[in-house]
């Protein structure tokens, strides 16, 4: 049994499925630690009778069949951007056909960001709220030991976070069987404690939910904050597609995950309606007391697999950002010589660690981080409504009424639970919106200023043609190849110039190279490289690569034939020119004056192209020039 091409790659169904399980179902599969208990104990209590929790198990049943087993398994993973999936994919899938309509592709771009900027503020809250409620098992398992759940829970998330540089792959290969042990033991545990009340299997239809809204009004509402708590990390389903493929995903949710989780609600659900006491700690309270710290030791590590799969996904979202042009070179590291998605980025990596450990001594319980985790994902599920409504209209060719029903269907489910959380924005839900505003400001900064500066160097460049006519017989021809690295396909580098006016020489060979990231996940290789001869030993050279794929020019240029390049590749005749602009900010009043000031200390913290590109460094000269903006 074989995956097909769209499903994943050409690899057993069964193994990529135990992968998919490992990786992608890490943050829903373990939402039972907290949701029932945030939700009858949280910051808007409800009683504990037996409506309330039919109820609110009926509400968390259909969350996750409409959510996640409908909007995102079934419906949302179609729209794959050449198998790749997440909010930046799906952007740049959806800019492509808004192209010529008006100011759709605007829209689209903005929602696109926004929806990343969100990521981020998810991504730093996942690890807080999933670990230290993990360790919060210690008050059920060891009482004596409740004083040292947050520093523990600070040791487990550094070690976390320190590892990162050493690569997944060794982790990797655990996170399958882990979480496969994982959600056996969420199921043994949820029959074990259905059979205390086999009534709570009546939760499953849904007139327990619409009885439950009826009965208890606003604060049914208010139950949709932390109800919500049930289907975070759906997204993740759409974001890791390109892994691992449509088909293994689904089938590991239906055949397996689904399930688990839905006994271990109904377990938990079955457990409070005859000893209501354990709300204190429903999840925990499902085993016997001799098997709690086995439990809590299980707990920890599949939350440290659902944190890990946040932090790898943070690390993949900012190389796509950085792809497409909304945020300035990092130091991108592959710790894989086998798996070209396994990468670290050494800056966003101790940012999250200090903004996770920050917000766990700010918060110091799971019930607090609770209020803050919602927010978040509820916006990412409407903008992810949003952005599927434009393919289905766009891509898809379906009818307008057919599309005004399904969105229409997401956004009522979706926008619920989206206001339900803005209630808790006073209680902590400001974080994510703070975050994913600054995260906002900074995308769209950049984009608009590399737009902007492109433009300038455009129309300030010095044509082509004409430096070709004003070369003369007497300018010095010196042996070896020049490559001049140009964010624009016309106009002569500044490099170049800077060159000729300083050492008042040229190469024997002379190219104009330009890197482009086109909006696909990954470039054919027969469209990698495009040449064109200007003149005599003079080319314009452009490596195309997509927007998971990491430049190395080196590389290109070696494994490319010398009649596709038009010249023979030598690595020690190169010598690679490039140039770096210091932008110097002209007073401007308002917002522009104050962005402009971001987009030049940004601009300063961007890492070498030589870096990025992989350059050797004994063979890089380096000339700069003052851009005024």
């Amino acid at each position: 049994m074989t995956a097909h091409p769209g499903d994943g790659k050409s690899r057993n169904v069964p193994a990529l499925m135990l992968a998919a399980v490992g990786v992608v179902f890490g943050d829903i599969g373990t939402s039972p630690l907290y949701a029932m208990k945030e939700t009858f104990a949280g910051h808007h209590p409800l009683a504990l009778d037996r409506g309330n929790i039919l109820g609110v198990l009926s509400l968390i049943f259909w969350a996750v069949t409409i959510i996640v087993s409908l909007k995102y398994v079934i419906i949302i993973m179609r729209a794959d951007n050449r198998g790749e999936g997440g909010s930046l994919a799906l952007m740049a899938l959806v800019s492509h056909a808004a192209e010529g309509r008006g100011r759709l592709p605007i829209m689209v771009s903005a929602l696109g960001i926004f929806a990343a900027a969100l990521f981020y503020g998810d991504s730093i809250i996942t690890p807080a709220i999933s670990v230290l409620s993990a360790v919060e098992g210690l008050q059920v398992a060891a009482p004596h030991l409740s004083q040292w759940v947050v520093p523990l829970t600070i040791a487990i998330l550094f070690v976390l976070f320190a590892i990162q540089s050493h690569g997944t792959d060794l982790m990797g290969r655990m996170f399958g069987p882990v979480m496969l042990a994982w959600f056996a033991t969420l199921a043994v545990l949820g029959i074990k404690n259905i059979g205390l009340a086999p009534g709570v299997l009546a939760a499953l239809s849904p007139h327990h939910a619409i009885l439950f809204i009826y009965h208890e009004g606003w604060r049914a509402f208010l139950a949709l904050g932390t109800v919500v708590l049930a289907v975070t990390g759906a997204e993740a389903l759409y974001t890791d597609m390109g892994h691992f493929g449509r088909l293994p995903i689904r089938l590991a949710w239906y055949l397996f995950v689904l399930p688990a989780l839905m006994l271990n609600y109904l377990g938990q659900g079955a457990l409070l309606l005859v000893h209501p006491e354990a709300i204190v700690n429903p999840f925990f309270n499902l085993a016997p007391q001799s098997m709690a710290m086995p439990l809590v030791v299980l707990a920890t590590a599949a939350t440290v697999i659902a944190s890990q799969a946040v932090i790898s996904g943070a690390f993949s979202v900012t190389r796509q950002a950085i792809q497409l042009g909304l945020l300035p070179r990092m130091e991108i590291i592959h710790t894989s010589k086998d798996e070209m998605g396994q990468i670290y980025l050494p800056l966003v990596n101790w940012l999250l660690m200090v903004s996770v450990m920050a917000l766990v001594v700010g918060f110091q319980t799971s019930g607090n981080l609770a209020a803050a985790y919602g927010v978040a994902v509820t916006g990412t599920m409407v903008i992810d409504a949003l952005l599927i409504g434009t393919v289905m209209l766009l891509i898809w060719k379906w009818s307008p009424r057919k599309v005004k029903i399904f969105v229409g269907c997401f956004l009522v489910v979706d926008l619920a639970f989206f206001l339900a959380n803005a209630t808790k924005i006073p209680d902590g839900g400001w974080f994510p919106l703070v975050v994913g505003a600054v995260l906002f400001l900074i995308l769209n900064t950049w984009k608009d200023g590399r737009r902007r500066l492109l433009a300038r160097l455009r129309a300030d460049a010095f044509p082509v043609a004409d430096f070709l006519a004003s070369l003369s017989d007497r300018v010095p021809r010196v042996p070896g190849t020049a490559v001049f690295l140009t964010g624009t396909s016309e106009g002569v580098p500044i490099a170049l110039l800077h060159n000729m006016k300083h050492n008042k020489i040229i190469h024997e060979r002379v190219v104009l190279l330009t890197v482009q990231v086109e909006e696909i996940p990954f470039v054919a290789e027969e469209r990698r490289l495009e040449t064109t001869l200007l003149a005599p030993n003079f080319h314009r050279l452009f490596l195309r690569y997509g927007f998971m794929e990491s430049p190395n020019i080196p590389k290109a240029l070696a494994h490319a034939r010398s009649d596709e390049l038009g010249f023979f590749y030598e690595p020690m005749s190169v010598s690679y020119f490039v140039s770096r602009e210091t932008l110097i900010p002209l007073p401007k009043p308002g917002i522009r004056g104050w962005t402009d000031q971001l987009f030049a200390a940004l601009a300063r913290m961007a890492t070498s192209a030589m870096d990025y590109f992989h350059l050797p460094s004994n063979r890089v000269v380096e000339l700069g020039t003052q851009v005024e903006i």
